[in-house]
C-alpha cells in the first residue's frame, strides 16, 4: 500500500515528530506525494501530540478526517484510545503498550482507564516498544520499533526504509535505530 492515511499520537518527547519525518522522507524518496501536519501544542511539557501523514499520488489536504486513517501509530495506550475515531473500520492500530499518566491523573483529578484499548473494533497490534528499544541500546528508539511494526503493512522495501532512517537520524545512533526497526519489523509475523 503506497497510498495511505496515518495518524501518529503520543506524548511530547517520545519521538513522534521524528517518526513523521522518516515517513515523509520515505514517501518522497519513493516518488509519492506526501503531506505532514504536526500539532505540537503542549507536547514539550509531556502533553499530547498528534501528527497526520497522508501519502498518495496527489495529496491535497494535510489532515486525515475522522474514520479515514488506514493506520494509527500510537506511542501510548491512552493516546491511542483518544485518537481511535480517526481509524477506519478496516484500519490497524499499532500501539506501544507503555502507560504514561497525563497531568489530571497525576494530580488525582482523574483516573487512568483500566483497559484503554478495549473499545477498539479494529485490529490492534500492541508491543512493549519502550522495552524493546531499551534492549537495543536506547529507549528513545521506541519510535523505530513502531515504524518497524508499521513497515510490514506498507509496500516500501526494507532497503528504502533503512535509507530513510539513515537520512533522518544522527549517524551515531544509526545502529541502535536500525536494530530497533528490525525488532519491530519482526514482531507479529
Amino acid at each position: 500500500m503506497k497510498n495511505f492515511d496515518l495518524v501518529i499520537v503520543g506524548v511530547g518527547g517520545q519521538g513522534t515528530l521524528l517518526a513523521s519525518k522518516i515517513l515523509g522522507h520515505l514517501a518522497l524518496s519513493e516518488g509519492c506525494g506526501v503531506k505532514v501536519s504536526e500539532v505540537h501544542g503542549m507536547s514539550q511539557r509531556g502533553g499530547s501530540v498528534i501528527t497526520h501523514v497522508r501519502v498518495g499520488e496527489e495529496v491535497y489536504s494535510p489532515i486525515v478526517a475522522d474514520g479515514q486513517a488506514d493506520f494509527l501509530l500510537s506511542f501510548e495506550e491512552l493516546e491511542a484510545a483518544r485518537a481511535a475515531s480517526f481509524l477506519k473500520e478496516t484500519g490497524v492500530a499499532i500501539v506501544n503498550t507503555q502507560v504514561i499518566w497525563p497531568m489530571p491523573v497525576i494530580t488525582g483529578a482523574a483516573s487512568y482507564p483500566e483497559a484503554p484499548l478495549a473499545g477498539f473494533t479494529q485490529k490492534v497490534e500492541g508491543a512493549d516498544a519502550l522495552g524493546i528499544a531499551a534492549e537495543c541500546g536506547n529507549q528513545k528508539a521506541l519510535n523505530l520499533v513502531l515504524l518497524g511494526m508499521l513497515s510490514r503493512h506498507l509496500a516500501f522495501s526494507e532497503e528504502a526504509w533503512k535509507n530513510s532512517i539513515a537520512a533522518c537520524v544522527p549517524a551515531k545512533t544509526l545502529d541502535i535505530n536500525l536494530a530497533a526497526f528490525a525488532r519491530g519489523r519482526a514482531l507479529h509475523q
